[in-house]
């Protein structure tokens, strides 16, 4: 038995339907941004194996830090490019392929979005232990001024002056505890959405 032919849309809404392509340069461009990170990794990592018999432990810690932060920016990018070019542009038909993404096979737009909130949670947990970490020197140095805060950042275990404030690390922790309370509530609406459903199409059931 033959497949039935699909029903031909009209030309209003063949046009509207196709406009979900203008998304597919924006995909690309995140493919070029995860290239970027690559290399960003690449760059970090040289550094550390170049720098280590000269750095504290500190230092080390932080650079490994930034390099876990790069690998959860690149998964978070992953997970934006595969599951919304498969949400949102065209299927990418890989049911059955040995390297197919555990959470792809049920992927939507409510569970990329709360995959994406527990990805940027992650990637928030990794600036804070970095900010705390950096924040033991607040004690007695002084503010630097802008042309020196890299430096700062890089040479913590040796940093005359600190890039950070009190009040600045208190706003960072604040943010943090805002990314979690809007994950949660994501998440639990989307569970009552979920919830929800089932109980409607049995209404619906029971009204025919």
């Amino acid at each position: 038995m033959s497949a039935p032919e699909p029903r031909r849309l009209a030309p209003l809404s063949s046009l509207i339907f196709a406009s979900r392509w203008l998304q597919l340069p924006l995909y690309l461009g995140l493919i070029v941004a995860q290239g970027v990170y690559v290399f960003l990794f690449g760059k970090e990592l040289w550094h550390l194996i170049h720098d280590a018999p000269g750095m504290g432990e500190q230092q080390v810690m932080l650079i490994v830090l930034g390099l876990i932060d790069v690998v959860m920016i690149s998964n978070l990018l992953v997970m934006v490019i595969v599951g919304g070019y498969e949400t949102f542009v065209s299927r990418l038909n890989l049911e059955g392929h040995p390297d197919q993404p555990e959470w792809l096979s049920h992927v939507n737009a409510s569970v990329l979005k709360v995959k994406l909130a527990m990805a940027i949670i992650g990637i928030s947990s990794i600036h804070l232990l970095k900010t705390f970490i950096a924040a033991g020197t607040l004690g007695g140095l002084p503010f630097c001024p802008p042309e020196l805060v890299a430096n700062a950042a890089d040479n913590i275990g040796e940093a005359r002056c600190t890039a950070l404030t009190q009040q600045g690390v208190l706003w960072q922790t604040v943010i943090h505890v805002v990314f979690i309370l809007s994950a949660i509530g994501i998440a639990w609406t989307d569970r009552i959405m979920n919830g929800a459903h089932p109980s409607a199409r049995e209404d619906r059931l029971a009204e025919h």
